[in-house]
This record gives C-alpha cells, structure tokens and sequence, in this order.
C-alpha cells in the first residue's frame, strides 16, 4: 500500500529531540528525508547511552527512515551545493537559534527566492520573537514558564521532573508536523510555500487547554493538588501493599458506583462528587486505606474484569510488552539497514490508516552514510 506522505522531500537541519521526532513521523508516512548533520559536532542523541547495534538506541529510533549527509555549513562550497538542491525541496526543517540560519546565508527568504514553493519551519525554545528568543532552554525550562510545572506535583513536594519530554515532543514536534502538513494543503490552493514559526514553550501553554480555559475567563488559577484532574479529587495514583499503584479515574456516575460496590466503599458514593475540601479528602484516604490493604496482583485481578477506570500504573518494560502493545502494535522491527535481515525493536507510527500503511525501512544511519 503506498505511503500517506510519498512524494514529500524534506532537508532536515535538527538536532536532539524536537526536530528529529517531527521528521521521523514524517518519514514514517512516506517522506523523503534528507538529514544533515555536522562532521564534526555530532548530535548528542547520536553519542547519549545506551547503545545496540553499534550506535545509541535513541539515535537509531529518531533518524529512521532518514538519510543522513554530513556537511560543514561554515563551508561557502556546501551552502552553495544546498541552494542548488533547494528547488527539489518541498520542506525545509531547522532547529538552530534565531538567526543562525540567515547568517549562514540559508534563511526562508533566501531559498524562497530559489523555490517559492518551499515550506521552512523553524522550531525554538521561545520563538523567533520576543525577550526570550536568545535563550538557552531544555523541557523543563519551558515546561516552568508554561505554567504546566506550577499546577502539576504534589502541595508539599513541587513539580514533578516527569519521564517524557512532553513541551519537545507535544510541544514542538507534533505541532510542528500539523502545522507543515497544512502549510502542503494550503499549497495546493496558493501554490506557494510559507514560514513557519513553532516555539516548543508556546505550544506548551497550548497544552494548558482545560486549566487556562478556566484562569482567562477570570476564575481561579489552578494550582497543584487544586483541581478535579491534578489531585484535589480522588482521581489519583493509589499505592498497594507491595509499592505498586493503581491510577482511578473513576468520575463519572456509573463508574463512580461500581468502584463504590467492588471495593464495598460506600464513602465514595455518598462524597466522591463532593466539591467540599474534607469530603474529598475522606474519600481518598478512605480509597487509600483500601488499596494498600491488599498487594498489586491482587487488585490488577479484580480491576482487569471490571469497566469503571481503575488500570494499573506498568512500567515502561511491562507496558511495551503488554497485551495491548501487541494488539496494537506498538512495536516493530525495523531492519539494520535497508533489505537487512537482522532488526532492532523500535517504537512504531502510531498513526493507522485505512489504506496508507507506514514504512520502517532501516534504522537511523552512520554518520554520513545516506546518498542526496
């Protein structure tokens, strides 16, 4: 089945995570990507531990599908050879600070001049406006100036550093991709490319969609432990004897009851709807009290043949090897190189079509090794 993207050639600048992460979605889909690294200041995903096959696992998920071409931009030659290709490109991909790319001579207005067509995204910390377009950020400066840090965690122990890079990843890739995928459709109708501007701590706050809701039509800025999704109500993590946990999302009505009658906790019905601080606090001591009365194994048993949102908190390993990664397909193995027989376990696209079908054709390259 052919590819949802086939067709699309992409020259991607990026590094680390934001930027790859967008590119490899995009070749997962069908497009062509043409990575260019430096030759000598290799990426960091390219050298960060562990390693399989000879290269770090992270380099080898995020750059698949990808051909990787090393070129020194401080090199007038290369920038040249880059222009000359720049009218084969349908997306250009950068994740340099502002104005880097303009001072290598490689800027939107620059290659717009050569194809009109093209369609530049430029993904930053900040944006490429503002006071704070010039600084240095990880995740989790952004995830701070977002707001997301300061309503998340616990009253009395802070923000939480989480497992994920949710303002690289939700923020500044997958934004990236919708927004480049409907600058292709704006394309068919204008015939022209367009810039791209995606700061991953704008597209951050975006996250904030139920609680910035609530604070910009005047009512009270949520704070940690202080609203119905963030620990105020008892939907929650719930430790078992062992130091395992469960996660209860129990709201509704009909979910509300049944966990009521399978944990014989009438409290629950009579206070968990409550908006009362010491109602809602009963309740959860009442649903703690009862978890860890019993070990994991024994919950998971219970809860598994009930329908009221109560599943079990896995870890990464158990999860990826799980009933539903199977069912779901939640991971594939992608060749060493293209027509290998020997695999690596990766991640796979989430994204399922009725037609399209994605393509793992081998994982990330050695520095230097693809073809353009």
């Amino acid at each position: 089945m052919p590819s949802a993207l086939k067709g699309l050639k992409i020259l991607d600048f990026s590094t680390l995570l934001p930027g790859p992460f967008a590119t490899m979605y995009l070749a997962d889909m069908g497009a062509e990507v043409i990575h260019v690294e430096s030759p000598t200041r290799p990426d960091l995903v390219r050298i960060m531990p562990p390693y399989a096959n000879g290269q770090a696992t992270a380099h080898s998920y995020l750059n698949r599908n990808k051909q990787s071409i090393a070129l020194d931009l401080k090199d007038p030659a290369n920038i040249e050879r880059i222009k000359q290709k720049i009218s084969e490109m349908d997306i250009v991909i950068e994740q340099f600070r502002p104005d880097v790319m303009r001072r290598l001579g490689l800027d939107y207005a620059t290659l717009a001049e050569i194809n009109p067509r093209l369609i530049y995204c430029s993904i930053t910390g900040y944006g490429q406006t503002g006071d704070y377009k010039d600084r240095a950020g990880h995740d989790i400066n952004y995830l701070a100036l977002s707001g997301i840090a300061g309503h998340s965690g616990r009253q009395d122990g802070g923000p939480p550093p989480l497992g994920i890079q949710v303002a690289d990843v939700a923020g500044g890739s997958l934004h990236a991709v919708i927004a480049i995928l409907a600058a292709v459709v704006e394309r068919q109708r204008s015939g022209l490319g367009q810039y791209i501007d995606i700061s991953m701590t704008d597209c951050a706050v975006s996250l904030n969609a139920m609680a910035a809701a609530a604070s910009l039509a005047g009512q009270t800025a949520q704070a940690p432990e202080q609203g119905i999704l963030n620990g105020a109500s008892f939907y929650d993590y719930y430790q078992t004897r062992d130091g395992r946990y469960f996660a209860v999302g129990s709201l509704e009505l009909q979910f509300m009851s049944a966990l009521a009658a399978a944990l014989d906790l009438p409290i629950l019905m009579a206070k968990g709807a409550s908006f009362a601080v010491e109602d809602r606090q009963a309740v959860k001591q009442a649903l703690q009290e009862k978890l860890i009365s019993q070990d994991f194994a024994v919950w998971q048993q219970l809860f598994q043949g009930l329908d009221i949102c109560v599943e079990p908190v896995l870890s990464l390993d158990e999860a990826l090897h799980s009933p539903m990664a199977k069912q779901r397909g939640w991971v594939v193995d992608v060749p060493l190189f293209a027509q290998s027989e020997q695999t690596e376990a990766q991640l796979a696209c989430p994204i399922k079509f009725s037609r399209s079908q994605p393509q793992y054709a081998f994982i990330g390259q050695g520095l230097g090794e693809g073809q353009w």
